[in-house]
Formats: C-alpha cells, sequence, structure tokens
C-alpha cells in the first residue's frame, strides 16, 4: 500500500508541475484536446472487455494455491486479444480524426487540420499504452505493487518532464507533445510486459488457448457489462460537455478534474491492495478477517479522504491561484473543483464495497447499480449543462454519487456480509464525514480569522489536510490501535 500511494502522490504531483507549462506553451484550448484525449482513454477502457480485473483475480487466486502456471497460459492469451484491440484502436481513430475534428469539437483559434492530426495522434498514443493495463493487473493480482509502481514512478517523470521539455526546446505544439507520449507510451507497456512474465514465470508451451477464455467467461463478461457502465458514468460528463461547451470552457472543466484526480492518490492504490486480499480471503473462506478488515479500511480512508476533499473544497480558489498563476482561470474552475471534490470523495469510499462484490463474483450488483445510475444522470447533465454550464455537469455528477453511496450499500449487503449496511454507512462513512467536517470547518474559520495572503492560505491549508485527518484517527480508539500496530511493523524496535 505504502509502494502504491507513493506511486499515486508522485504521478499526481508530477502532473500538477507539468500542467502550468502545458497551459504556458500550448494555451488552454490546446490543453482541452489534452483533455479530449484523457476522456479518449478512459472511454476506450469499454474495449477491455472485464480482462483486467479478471487476470487480476486469477492470479491473486493462483497465488494463494501456490501455482501460478494456470495464470501464465490465462496471461498469454489475454495478451493476443490486448495487442490486437490496440491496433484496431490505432486504426479506427486515424480513419475517424477528420470527422471528430469537423463535427464534434468546437476550437474557437485551433484549424480543424491541427485538430485532426492531434486527434490521429491520440490514437497512437492510446494504442501504445492499452496494454499497459493488463500486465498491470497481474502485477496487482500477484501483490507486486512495488515493482508497477516503481514502473509507473519513472514512466510518469518521462512522459511529463519530457513533454516539458520538448514543447520548450523542439516544438510547442500539441502534435510534438502526442508524438512525445505515444513514445513513452510504448516503453511503458513494454516495460509492464516484461515484469509481468518474470514474476507469472513464462511457460515454454503457452499458447492462445480458448480453453482459457472458457474458464473465465462468465467473471469477464460480468466484469465487461460493469466496466462498459462504470467508464460511461463516470466519463459521461466530460462527453457530453465537450459537445456543449467550448473548447475552452470544456477546458477549464478538465483543469477541475486533474484538481480533483488528487484524491485517487489514496483511493487507487487501496483498491489495488483490498480487492486481491478480499479474493485471498473469500477463496479461503475467512469471513471474520473479510469484515473486519472491509470496515475497519472503510473507516481508515474514509477519515482520511473526507478531511482533504473538504479542506480542496473550502480552499479550492485559492490553490487553483497559486497552481496556475492564473486568478481569471481559477475563479471558474474552483467552482467546479468544490463540486466535484465531493463527490469524488463519496465515490472513493464506495470502492470497499465495489471489491467486495467483485471478490465474491456477484458482477450483476455495480452493473445494476451504474444502469440505474445512469439513467438518472444523462438527463439530469444535459438539462444541469443547459442552465449552469460547466458548473450544471458538476452538480449532477454530486447529486448522482450522493445515491450511489445511498443505495449501494444497500443492494449490497442484501447478498454480501448480510446486515452491515446501516452499520457500515452510518458508523464507517456518515462519522468519520461528519468529524471531517466540524474539523476542517473550524480549521477554515480559523485561517480566514488570520488574515493571511493566498499564498499563506495555501500553505495553512496544507497543514490542515494533514491534522484534521490524523486528529480523526486519534478519535476512534480502533484506527488509533491500528496505526500503532503499523507503526510498530514499519519501524520494528531494535533488540539488544
Amino acid at each position: 500500500m505504502l509502494a502504491g500511494l507513493t506511486n499515486s502522490a508522485w504521478s499526481a504531483l508530477i502532473g500538477f508541475a507539468a500542467i502550468p507549462f502545458y497551459l504556458q506553451y500550448l494555451g488552454v484550448e490546446a490543453y482541452g484536446l489534452i483533455g479530449v484525449f484523457v476522456t479518449t482513454q478512459a472511454l476506450l477502457q469499454l474495449l477491455d472487455m472485464g480482462m483486467a480485473p479478471t487476470i487480476s483475480r486469477e492470479v491473486a487466486r493462483a497465488s494463494e494455491a501456490g501455482d501460478l502456471r494456470q495464470a501464465g497460459r490465462l496471461l498469454h492469451t489475454l495478451a493476443v486479444v490486448y495487442w490486437v484491440v490496440a491496433a484496431a484502436i490505432a486504426l479506427v481513430l486515424i480513419t475517424l480524426a477528420p470527422l471528430i475534428a469537423s463535427h464534434w469539437l468546437r476550437p474557437q483559434q485551433l484549424s480543424p487540420d491541427t485538430i485532426s492530426q492531434a486527434v490521429m495522434w491520440m490514437g497512437v498514443v492510446v494504442a501504445c499504452r492499452w496494454p499497459i493495463g493488463l500486465y498491470q493487473g497481474a502485477l496487482i493480482g500477484a501483490q507486486r505493487l512495488t515493482v508497477s509502481s516503481a514502473i509507473n514512478m519513472v514512466m510518469v517523470t518521462v512522459g511529463n518532464g519530457g513533454a516539458v521539455a520538448v514543447l520548450a526546446f523542439v516544438s510547442p505544439t500539441i502534435e510534438a507533445f502526442f508524438l512525445w507520449q505515444a513514445c513513452v507510451g510504448f516503453a511503458h507497456a513494454m516495460t509492464m510486459r516484461i515484469a509481468a512474465w518474470r514474476i507469472v514465470g513464462k511457460v515454454a508451451d503457452n499458447r492462445f488457448d480458448l480453453n482459457q477464455l472458457k474458464r473465465v467467461w462468465r467473471f469477464t463478461a460480468g466484469m465487461s457489462a460493469v466496466g462498459i457502465t462504470a467508464l460511461v458514468f463516470t466519463q459521461l460528463d466530460k462527453v457530453i460537455l465537450s459537445r456543449m461547451l467550448e473548447l475552452g470552457d470544456f477546458g477549464q472543466y478538465m483543469l477541475a478534474t486533474v484538481v480533483v484526480s488528487g484524491l485517487y492518490v489514496l483511493i487507487s492504490p487501496i483498491f489495488n491492495v483490498i480487492f486481491p486480499r478480499f479474493s485471498a480471503l473469500v477463496a479461503s473462506g475467512e469471513t471474520g478477517k473479510l469484515t473486519e478488515l472491509y470496515r475497519l479500511g472503510t473507516r481508515l480512508l474514509a477519515t482520511v479522504l473526507f478531511s482533504i476533499a473538504t479542506v480542496l473544497a473550502l480552499f479550492a480558489e485559492d490553490f487553483v491561484t497559486v497552481w496556475t498563476g492564473d486568478p481569471a482561470v481559477a475563479a471558474p474552475v474552483a467552482q467546479i473543483v468544490s463540486l466535484l471534490v465531493i463527490g469524488s470523495a463519496l465515490n472513493g469510499v464506495m470502492y470497499f464495497p465495489y471489491a467486495l462484490q467483485l471478490a465474491h463474483g456477484m458482477t450483476w450488483i455495480p452493473l445494476v447499480l451504474n444502469i440505474s445510475l445512469m439513467c438518472f444522470l444523462v438527463p439530469a447533465i444535459i438539462f444541469l449543462a443547459l442552465t449552469f454550464g460547466a458548473m450544471g455537469g458538476a452538480l449532477a455528477w454530486l447529486i448522482a454519487e450522493v445515491a450511489y453511496v445511498l443505495t449501494g450499500p444497500w443492494l449490497t449487503h442484501r447478498h454480501i456480509l448480510k446486515g452491515l449496511a446501516s452499520k457500515w454507512l452510518f458508523r464507517d462513512v456518515g462519522l468519520p464525514l461528519a468529524i471531517a467536517v466540524l474539523l476542517v470547518g473550524a480549521g477554515h474559520q480559523a485561517i480566514l480569522a488570520g488574515g493571511f495572503s493566498q499564498g499563506g492560505r495555501v500553505a495553512w491549508a496544507l497543514v490542515l489536510s494533514v491534522f484534521a485527518p490524523f486528529a480523526g484517527l486519534m478519535m476512534s480508539g480502533q484506527l488509533r490501535n491500528t496505526l500503532w500496530i503499523f507503526a510498530k511493523q514499519l519501524f520494528p524496535a531494535q533488540r539488544p
């Protein structure tokens, strides 16, 4: 988990540091194209068809049994599918680039030819990065997050740092940016491939085997449906707003999503640890340990996550102004951040029930939840965006996440760990939320009363983002005990 947290924190830091340079060399409209690329890459995860979580689950179960040979055969078979899909992605996006440039996006300054070339390069970048998810899934299943984290940290640094250098010293164009990302993406995929096979163990007679696909097709099909609906649910606001807003306004919305993505510094590595652990506990039938880890992990994440999200929501304009150096950009972006960050924090705590669902193979639960929320989200985004612009999209997302937290635990605990819904929602989620709001709210008022400059407020807000989670953890006896045990394991006493 520490390796994953370090990877996420470093990746977020490098990304945040690079964005002001991207805005300086490319402008906010070209940055909107980078936002389109990020959304496109996320949506194309639909084609994953549940293969990455499948290999993660199968490697975790095989590791528990002590025999990785069958998992290796499955990895080889899925890798063939992945590389074929990568080539198809590049071909389709290159072919559709002129249509996307002329009929979907709404530029004010960039020419259609520039946008068309940029979209073509997007296709190449997505294709080069596509197989990373499969090999990373194998490493996560083997609980080798130290390896995948180290590779990701190096590649994120090279990708962003190199891109800034290319824009500054070679060519300050969006085409040059995507060309560099394509090279780094391919190197990233090949490095992950080598690491995964070294850990899983490559067998000489590995070949494409339909029987391996037949063996896991039920879980893969369920994960594919879940993945499709989850990605549509999480990316729908961006897709709709990219069509409804001018490219510059959409760039501001994507800037806000980048700020909020900092929360996933905590969420993603924790999920990558708990999902294979939950799968192993389910396979061994240790329900007591599973329940304890589920509830304790939720409280730990909620305590830290809600505190940081509340700090970011209350100090959003100060943070964005200091980050970008542009008050004109910061004001509208900060309003969007305040809404998105609360919705994303609520989404984050739901990763624990989600991991529980997948560990039990009950993919239909997240599928039902995602479809239900999508039915609300589509008309809500359209209506609110027409009324409030980019703010409307953020408001629709927040309302949907509130509904998700209220309905998801009820459906989950009707079938898994029955009877925990109310305890989990009120004690493990609601109580940490209330404590975070009280602590951060009091700190916010104290900082405002201090009459500090904008930079001073940001500095004190960073202090508050550390103090508030720590204070929240110390208010719970069980969490205090857990942290003490963890500290003793991390720094064992030296015997004379």
